[in-house]
């Protein structure tokens, strides 16, 4: 059992009250908790009797992008003598700042501050989240499962495999549905998971039917105890047409094999541009359009992405009539230029295999060099709902208006994320651009992640914003919060735009304000 199992099956939120314990109304679960103990999520802890937000108020310097810290912990009631300047690029995050729960109290910190002539205020909450998974993409041609395949942690299902992309495989993982719609087993277990690859952690999943893989956000995927190193630099009609040119005299026939598409020079309209002559090669497959073949085998964890150990399995006979001929020569190789082979027809138009010449190295190695290396990408995403938009605003329609209408700036720890078109407030975000340790739980289950609104600050007070409520970036350094939580200055991850006038502007040359 994992340790965030043990905490949920040790926790009784009905647990009686006793005169040493005060209750915890941060979230749903409502911890009774002891003096110097925390709660069940680690989150909040009983501090002399007082509910304290045990993680800093994380506090970025666009001015120092580093991502190193730049001041000390400074507790509650100490004086802050750091040095964050006042260039206003300060940008107070989420991460540490407590949640709205129980929905009707503003936001732990709405933050005003002056940029470029332009009063921003920007609502810091952390977000309880029911409705939330990730989606991961696993750069590889390895077949790792079926589409709509289980993927399971620790034995629970936690999501599905879904449509792959070009040179990756994609899973989905999460949701409300296997959160709180299955067993307490699987929402511990889904939780868990979630957690771990939000923060940047390794998972090991099993997929039913395929692979065990094991992901961490920005490494390298691990198939079946294989490291992956490279994605695919195309299909193989699409390497053919990239490569032609760099065997056209050198070979007299060239097979990228590729578990989608498999291409074959001879036949595909780039060889015929260049002038190359008929083999008589047969590919056993489904043919789609001239050099191009369909199925030539299953998916599986051989030769671009198929069952194949030997390429020449997918070879018929080779046919005198339309080109063959002894002492023709056949370059066989994958879409990442990981397997190759070299072989001449002998006397009975049999391939035999030679070693592998040197006029050929160069066009692999060239395979090789324009493949990326193959890495897991994690995306959260989110639905922000009622208690998140009600920390921001009584009328809470107005925020998912506002965003809609590119009026209000949507980051998660200060990290950009895409909004989705259509109702509500969905989000996504590359979990790497937010700052380490960013997410946390609760034991309903659910993921806890910052989330912060920026816009102007007629329009906060316009869409029926907490107005009695907005404070300085300099206030909240010196007195902090509710939660009376430390704060912490950091250098801000490099790439995460702020000030995001440029966005704004957008939504405001539209007519939004």
């Amino acid at each position: 059992m994992s340790e965030l199992a043990e905490r949920f099956e040790t926790h009784d939120p009905g647990e009686k009250q006793v005169a040493e314990k005060i209750r915890c109304d941060a979230c749903p679960v409502m911890c009774y908790i002891a003096d110097g103990r925390t709660g069940a999520c680690d989150r909040y802890g009983n501090v002399g009797g007082r509910i304290v937000r045990m993680d800093p108020l994380a506090i970025l310097d666009h001015a120092a992008e580093t991502g190193g810290a730049v001041v000390p912990f400074v507790a509650e009631g100490e004086a802050w003598n750091g040095e964050l300047a006042n260039t206003g690029r300060r940008f107070v995050t989420a991460i540490g700042a407590g949640t709205t729960y129980p929905d009707y109290k503003p936001a732990p910190f709405i933050v005003s501050q002056e940029v470029e002539g332009v009063d921003l205020v920007t609502v810091v909450t952390e977000g309880i989240f029911s409705y939330c998974g990730v989606k991961v993409k696993i750069d590889t041609d390895r077949h790792i499962g079926d589409e709509t395949a289980t993927v399971r942690s620790e034995g629970e299902a936690i999501g599905h495999v879904t449509t792959g992309e070009y040179g990756s495989q994609m899973l989905s993982l999460g949701g409300v549905h296997h959160l709180t719609g299955g067993s307490k087993a699987e929402g511990r277990a889904t939780c868990d998971a979630l957690l771990k690859l939000c923060n940047r952690k390794p998972v090991e999943l099993t997929i039913d039917g395929g692979a065990t893989v094991i992901v961490e956000a920005g490494k390298a995927p691990v198939i079946d105890g294989k490291v992956e190193h490279r994605m695919r630099v195309g299909c193989g009609s699409a390497t053919i047409g990239m490569f032609a040119t760099q065997w056209r005299g050198l070979v007299d026939e060239v097979v990228v094999v590729d578990d989608h598409i498999t291409g074959v020079v001879s036949e595909h309209q780039a060889g015929k541009v260049l002038g190359w002559q008929d083999t008589g090669i047969k590919i056993i497959g489904r043919r789609s359009t001239p050099g191009r073949y369909f199925k030539v085998s299953e998916p599986g964890l051989g030769w671009g992405g198929t069952t194949i150990s030997d390429p020449l399995s997918i070879l018929g006979e080779w046919n005198a009539k339309k080109g063959a001929r002894p002492g023709l020569s056949l370059l066989m190789v994958s879409t990442t230029g990981e397997q190759f082979a070299y072989y001449e027809l002998d006397d009975q138009l049999m391939p035999v295999e030679k070693p592998f010449p040197d006029r050929l190295q160069k066009s692999v190695g060239l395979i090789e060099d324009n493949c990326e290396p193959a890495l897991c990408t994690v995306l959260f995403v989110g639905g922000a709902g009622g208690s998140l938009r009600a920390g921001v605003t009584e009328n809470p329609v107005n925020l998912t208006r506002s965003v809609q209408g590119l009026k209000t700036y949507v980051t998660v720890g200060g990290a950009p994320v895409y909004v989705w078109p259509g109702g509500g407030i969905t989000l996504m975000v590359d979990v790497t651009r937010v700052p380490e340790g960013a997410f946390g739980y609760v034991p309903t289950p659910a993921l806890v992640a910052p989330i912060e609104f920026t816009m102007r600050r007629d329009d906060y007070i316009r869409l029926g914003g907490y107005e009695s409520e907005i404070r300085s970036v300099e206030d909240i350094l010196a007195k902090g919060g509710e939660y009376l939580n430390p704060r912490r200055g950091t250098g801000a991850p490099s790439g995460n735009p702020w000030p995001p006038l440029a966005q704004l502007r957008r939504g405001w040359a539209n007519g939004a304000g």
